[in-house]
């Protein structure tokens, strides 16, 4: 029941934005005013890219991120470049992303990173792309900010990636 509730109160708050800076589980954007803003440096057509995504995105084979915590899922699953698009799901209730079920690549751009790869404006793409769930609050929060967001940092820069491409849910 928890679910399907947060899938309606998604496509309700995606018509009406406004409902959901009035409801009492609003929690507005973090701000943080010692972010580090890291300019590319280089040539996209030398570039290695990888896609990060918040929107829930995953293998239909992952286990899906964990919808009945309240905080949230703050660990993340891989896509292996290469995966066929039929094979990747979405698991994600606070946001409505029905558009996204039809055409994965409004929230997971892959088959455009495809393309920009073959008509040479890319130099090449990563081995491996991240999906995380974005509602994350409170512990899982500090989780996510401690814990799994450097690891996957980490892995990529250990890959040799030199830019992402962030999408949100």
């Amino acid at each position: 029941m928890g679910r399907i509730k947060n899938r309606l109160i998604s496509k309700l708050y995606t018509k009406m934005p406004f409902l959901a800076e009035r409801s009492a589980n609003y929690i507005p954007p973090l701000v943080f005013d010692d972010t580090p803003w890291a300019r590319f440096e280089g040539s996209l057509n030398e570039a290695k890219v990888a896609i990060v995504t918040t929107a829930g995105v995953h293998l239909k084979t992952d286990i899906p991120f964990n919808m009945q915590d309240p905080e949230g899922d703050a660990s993340f699953r891989v896509i292996p470049s290469g995966t066929l698009i039929r094979e990747i799901t979405i698991t994600h209730d606070y946001y409505d992303h029905f558009d996204a079920d039809k055409d994965i690549n409004i929230v997971f751009p892959i088959e455009r990173l495809e393309e920009l790869y073959k008509s040479g404006f890319i130099g090449t793409i990563a081995p491996a792309h991240y999906g995380f769930m974005g509602h994350i609050v409170g512990k899982k929060l500090d989780l996510l900010l401690e814990k799994t967001a450097p690891d996957v940092a980490s892995r990529l820069k250990a890959k040799g990636v030199t830019a992402v491409i962030l999408t949100p849910g």
